[in-house]
C-alpha cells in the first residue's frame, strides 16, 4: 500500500510541475490533489526535493523496463553486427527510454527550470553523467572486440554522449517549436553515426 501511494504521489506531482513548474507546486496541493492530508504526505516524502528527486529515480527505472533496456551483455550486443549498427541500436534505446510520456513530461519541467532551480540543474547532470560513463564502457567493449578504433577512447565517449545528446535535444526543440516531425533529426543522428564509425574504423591510418 505504502508503495503504491508513493507512486501515487509522484504522479500527482509530476503532473501539477508540467501544469504549474516545479516552483509552484507546493505540498499542500499535493496532498490535496492526491485527497489525503499534508502530515500524511510528510509519512511518504520529507519534503518536495525528496518527491523530485525520487520521481527521477521511478521514472527512470519504469522506462527502462518499457523500453526493455536490460544489462549489457557486450559479446551479444556486437554479435553479427557492424559498428554503425552497434550505436544505431544503443541511440535508439536511449531515446526510446527517455521519450517515454511520463519520462518526457518529467524532461520537459527539468529543462525548463534549470537555469533557475538547482536540483533541477542536478538531475540533468547526473543523467549526462550517466550517459557519459555507460558511452565510456560500450567505447572500451568495441576497442576490445576490434569494432572500433579510438586514439583516446574517453574523449571520444565524451564527444559522443555529448553531441547525441545535444541532437536529441535539437529533435524535442524542432518538435515542439515548429511541430515538425523526427525524420530531420533521425537523419541527423544516422549521418553523424556513419561519419563517427567511418571517422574510427580499425586498421585506419593517421
Amino acid at each position: 500500500m505504502s508503495t503504491n501511494r508513493k507512486e501515487e504521489i509522484i504522479l500527482a506531482t509530476l503532473e501539477l510541475a508540467a501544469e504549474k513548474g516545479l516552483a509552484g507546486v507546493s505540498m499542500s496541493m499535493i496532498a490535496d490533489k492526491i485527497g489525503i492530508k499534508k502530515p500524511s504526505l510528510y509519512k511518504h516524502f520529507s519534503s518536495k526535493k525528496e518527491i523530485v528527486e525520487t520521481m527521477y529515480q521511478f521514472l527512470r527505472e519504469q522506462s527502462k523496463k518499457n523500453a526493455n533496456i536490460k544489462p549489457v551483455n557486450f559479446s551479444q550486443l556486437f554479435q553479427g553486427k557492424t559498428a554503425y549498427e552497434v550505436l544505431q541500436g544503443v541511440v535508439k534505446g536511449y531515446a526510446n527510454m527517455n521519450h517515454q510520456e511520463k519520462m518526457l513530461m518529467f524532461y520537459k519541467v527539468i529543462y525548463s527550470e534549470r537555469s533557475i532551480q538547482p536540483m533541477a540543474a542536478r538531475i540533468v547532470a547526473e543523467e549526462t553523467e550517466r550517459m557519459i560513463i555507460a558511452t565510456k564502457q560500450l567505447f572500451y567493449a568495441m576497442e576490445v572486440h576490434k569494432l572500433l578504433h579510438f586514439e583516446n577512447a574517453d574523449m571520444s565517449a565524451l564527444s559522443f554522449a555529448m553531441t547525441i545528446h545535444g541532437l536529441m535535444d535539437y529533435e524535442l526543440d524542432q518538435k515542439y517549436g515548429y511541430g515538425k516531425e523526427e525524420h530531420t533529426e533521425n537523419n541527423l543522428i544516422s549521418d553523424y553515426l556513419s561519419w563517427f564509425c567511418k571517422e574510427n574504423s580499425v586498421g585506419d591510418g593517421d
